[in-house]
């Protein structure tokens, strides 16, 4: 959970200007990702960089907490009752992770992609409490919570899998090749090798990259379909094949399904060489190895 609320925090002003971009916002649709960084505060004050980011604490907590103690769970399953081991069952044990905790957290996600997509003087929603009143009695009960659900769980498979792998791939490489280079002992277990922190910083970093690429697509097809009500071309978004071939027909693929793409880099990186490295570090602290 501190490792899920340390990263997001890291990079909360970028994700804010991502959602702005992918699902088109027509204050700041023909601006870039760095004028867009320097327009938010203008128009909304610095805060508004971190618009949304109150719902995000809400709802990452429990999902990092999910995520990391459902890998670890996975992985043991895996391993003892279908009998595969090695790098395979990282990325299994990484995918079903991640659904995982898209499931149980996807309401609060939704909540707080509407919040961030708001801008100052143009309100639909007053916080978290009056965005959830006002999605359920508007967009049909509990229902409305979940659109967009599909493709999230499509792209958070590949995304939670490539992540956890490469992530545990690089770790273990890089303490069975180079121990005393990349590793220390555990602050807390002297027998138990880590990385050190800046080795630990770089593959997380490494991990989010190529977990990002393979995902993306997906990434600006939920975001659409979250967006719902809020967007003219809503009901052109229904569906995730339906949303997918509409963005792409009306911007092709590097202005519509990768928009926001080099800003993901930027925010992806350290969003998950932070997460590894405070999971890590939180695993020492805990006395968990």
């Amino acid at each position: 959970g501190v490792a899920g609320c340390c990263a997001k925090t890291t990079t909360a002003p970028l994700d804010r200007v991502k959602i702005l971009l992918q699902a088109h916002n027509h204050h700041y649709k023909h601006l870039g990702v760095f004028s867009t960084l320097c327009a938010v505060p203008k128009k909304e004050g610095y805060l508004g960089l971190y618009k949304g980011n109150g719902a995000m604490m809400i709802r990452i907590f429990p999902y990092g907490a999910i995520q990391f103690m459902a890998f670890d769970q996975y992985k043991k399953i895996i391993k003892k009752q279908l009998g595969i081991s090695g790098h395979v069952h990282r990325l299994m044990a990484g995918s079903m992770a991640g659904i995982t905790a898209v499931i149980c957290t996807y309401p609060l996600d939704m909540v707080r992609v509407r919040l961030a997509f708001q801008v100052k003087g143009e309100h639909k929603y007053m916080g978290i409490i009056h965005a959830f009143k006002m999605i359920y009695t508007k967009e049909g009960g509990f229902s409305g919570f979940y659109r967009g659900l599909m493709p999230t769980i499509v792209g958070m498979a590949p995304y939670a899998g490539f992540s956890f792998f490469t992530f545990g791939t690089l770790k273990s490489i890089g303490l069975a090749q180079a121990p005393n280079l990349l590793g220390r002992p555990s602050l807390d277990n002297p027998d138990v090798l880590v990385l050190k922190t800046h080795v630990n910083l770089l593959c997380g970093g490494i991990a989010g990259a190529i977990a990002q690429t393979i995902s993306y697509p997906l990434d600006v097809t939920r975001r659409r379909m979250q967006l719902g009500a809020v967007l003219p071309d809503s009901e052109k978004c229904l569906t995730m094949v339906q949303t997918l071939k509409y963005v792409y027909q009306q911007h092709g693929i590097r202005r519509g399904l990768y928009r926001g793409l080099s800003l993901n880099y930027i925010r992806c990186i350290p969003s998950q060489a932070v997460a590894f490295t405070t999971y890590e570090l939180m695993k020492q602290f805990l006395h968990l190895n």
